[in-house]
């Protein structure tokens, strides 16, 4: 009987303790805005998928073979912790044994895993202290995040070692005393032989001694977690469970925004949900840490500080400052410091701190890509650019504070409708010499083409750009597709705007934009811009613009599939080409195989770099990069892809994506091999090919 008051003492304090920890954190939720969750079985799929299955974790498939069977081990050793709690209240022993199979084998594998684990804690210890690995380092991580680790680790290890050290004695004593033994222990039953010397009374003394060891560092580590970064061990499922569902290349879009963009387009229209008394809007973007929202903080919170994100990042990579494992840490730290005044006072509590400028510096926000590469690589989806964003829309919405390069592609797109300074008169003289039908001719006379080209504003003013459009519109007549352009009433789709956070400005783009393409009944588009094809197909539909879009890649591989396309000549045969991922083609839609499948069909020698599809790096020109100055850094995000490309031996580099041609032509140049190596889109080596 005194053995359950202590252990019953010792568990109340346990859940008293924890419940106290975690009290702050979820008052804490209150101050952040709200974001509703739906589709509940899709999330329940995913969640079985990327935390039950660990399918992201194996993307490093050692030691993520490794941190898997961690998972799946405890998951197993859960249950006979639960029976502990049971044995320990009520005074039995194996009170769950009567199970039967089911028990054995749960018994069994938690032997196996106990066993797994031990030496999983072994080599990860062995990596933090010995081997160093990098990832574990940076400016973020202070000395305490190594010791933290390091106890987490230790803990894990001794709860394993006690675990192993119970079931030993306790078979031990099972056979001295002829008791029957319940469960199986394959690898404990093995260790037992080693301890055969104990009598009966040792036996039940240390298989005792490792019971309540074991039971009360699992009753101290979880009061130890509240306070560490391993709180992911409690909210790395639900984190997943709350993540978002759609594509990478996806940005939720401002509902403020929208209905001040509405009312400036068309003052006279009627809103229903608009009231004449309406409080003002709230800020534009993110301040500080109480501006962002509950998954938002949720991320920060389920982070383990594992590193993959930053490891990935192009920019950290190039020696910038921005890590992404340090935005969700100082996301974290924001909230812990001024959570406790939001209590007392409210959100009128000030500290004069922000999340912005005190945490996180303008330097580190301007150098991401918004590649989504740590978005793709960590383990439980945290969606680190959707913080960064947020912070870029406040410094633009709020403070007109953006890079000089940025500010002025701003006013070129306000005013003429492109990144560049030329006139929206001129956007159809890349076309002089070629007859290409205008949507509004072919909407005059009653017809309405199957597809839009999407030129785009690369398309229609890039100069080398200008080349590949012309090639494509080639393709499209040798394959007598029906199709028609915008001409002059295109206008730039607002992709880089809304990734520099200038998110007044791309929804005026997107609304007009879509209010012409409703016009016109149009209903299919192909474009060759990756940046283009995601924000048409992905976020258009927000604003009403729903339309069947596809990139030339993929239309290009429909059309060789079915037989269309005849390759006339070997003019490649001899060379040999690498292709470069684009990050909003691959990694934000899911598109790796149709620019390959195009390119199986031209006669070359095919090589890839080491860093490919999913694990393509950014060419650095994304997140409005291309139109401002880089930050310092050891080198430039374009001259480090350039220089992995360069490595496989190609004498041609391959593209999809206009600004991944235009940073590579300049990486190129840089690495004075220009003359040797070319870069091409895929549909100019496809229309040469074809001998078009």
């Amino acid at each position: 009987m005194i053995r359950q008051i202590i252990f019953l003492m010792a568990l109340l304090i346990t859940l008293g303790v924890f419940a106290y920890s975690i009290r702050r954190y979820f008052q804490y939720f209150k101050f952040t805005t709200k974001r509703p969750l739906q589709h509940i079985g899709k999330r329940l799929w995913v969640t079985l998928k990327v935390a039950g299955f660990q399918t992201k974790i194996f993307r490093r498939p050692f030691i993520g073979f490794a941190h898997a069977m961690v998972f799946w081990g405890f998951m197993v050793i859960l249950f006979g912790s639960i029976e502990m709690v049971f044995d320990g209240l009520f005074g039995t022993d194996k009170v769950f044994s009567d199970l039967g199979w089911f028990y054995n084998l749960l018994m069994g594998f938690g032997d196996i895993f106990a066993m797994i684990i031990a030496v999983a804690m072994i080599v990860f210890l062995t990596r933090r202290l010995v081997l160093h690995i990098k990832r574990f380092s940076g400016i973020e991580m202070k000395p305490i995040s190594e010791y933290d680790a390091v106890l987490a680790l230790t803990i894990i290890l001794v709860l394993m070692l006690t675990l192993m050290g119970m079931n030993v004695f306790y078979i031990n004593w099972a056979i001295l005393t002829g008791k029957e033994i319940k469960g199986i222990y394959p690898i404990s039953n093995w260790l037992a032989g080693f301890f055969q010397n104990a009598g009966p009374e040792q036996a039940w003394f240390w298989y005792q001694a490792n019971w309540w060891t074991h039971i009360l560092m699992i009753f101290i580590f979880a009061n130890i977690l509240p306070y560490s970064k391993h709180f992911h061990v409690f909210l790395a499922i639900p984190n997943v469970f709350i993540s978002r569902l759609e594509p990478l290349g996806y940005v939720e879009n401002m509902e403020n925004i929208t209905k001040e963009v509405k009312m400036m387009l068309d003052p006279n229209a009627p809103f229903d949900n608009v009231q004449e008394d309406e409080e003002e809007p709230g800020r534009f973007g993110a301040l500080d840490v109480d501006d962002l929202n509950g998954i938002n903080y949720f991320n920060s919170l389920a982070c383990t500080e594992c590193g993959r994100c930053t490891s990935v990042c192009p920019a950290n990579i190039t020696g910038k400052l921005l890590s992404p494992r340090k935005v969700m840490m100082n996301t974290r730290a924001r909230m812990k410091e001024k959570g406790p005044g939001l209590i007392n006072e409210g959100k009128a509590y000030d500290d004069n701190k922000h999340l912005i400028y005190d945490y996180i510096t303008e330097e580190e926000l301007w150098a991401c890509t918004m590649c989504n590469a740590c978005v793709q690589e960590c383990p439980i989806n945290i969606n680190q650019p959707s913080i960064i964003l947020e912070l870029r829309r406040y410094l633009v919405l709020e403070k007109s504070k953006a890079p000089s390069g940025l500010n002025t592609m701003f006013s070129n797109i306000e005013n003429n409708g492109a990144p560049w300074q030329f006139s929206p008169d001129d956007r159809m003289l890349w076309a002089e010499g070629l007859s290409i039908p205008l949507i509004a001719d072919e909407f005059a006379n009653n017809k309405t083409p199957e597809y839009l080209l999407w030129v785009s504003s690369s398309g229609a003013f890039d100069d080398r750009y200008k080349k590949v459009i012309k090639e494509f519109i080639k393709i499209l007549n040798y394959l007598k597709v029906d199709f028609a352009v915008l001409g002059t009433e295109e206008s730039d789709s607002g992709d880089v705007v809304r990734r520099a956070g200038n998110e007044m400005l791309f929804q005026m783009q997107a609304l007009s934009n879509i209010e012409v393409l409703n016009k016109y009944k149009i209903k299919k588009i192909i474009t060759c811009d990756p940046h283009d094809f995601n924000i048409l197909k992905n976020e258009y539909p927000d604003l009403g613009g729903n339309y069947e879009v596809q990139h030339h890649t993929q239309f290009l591989q429909k059309a060789i599939a079915e037989g269309r396309i005849k390759i006339e000549n070997n003019k490649f045969a001899r060379n040999k080409i690498t292709y470069h991922d684009p990050c909003y083609l691959g990694r934000a839609n899911g598109e790796y195989d149709a620019p390959r499948n195009v390119l199986k069909a031209i006669p070359s020698v095919k090589v890839e770099m080491e860093k490919n599809r999913s694990f393509a790096m950014c060419c650095g020109a994304g997140g409005g990069q291309m139109f401002k100055e880089a930050e310092k850094g050891e080198k430039e995000v374009f001259i480090e892809r350039t220089e992995q490309a360069l490595e496989t031996g190609a004498n041609i580099i391959c593209t999809a994506c206009p600004f991944c041609m235009t940073m590579l032509t300049d990486g190129l140049k840089y690495e004075n091999k220009e003359k040797e190596v070319k870069n091409y889109d895929i549909v100019e080596l496809l229309s040469m090919s074809m001998g078009l």
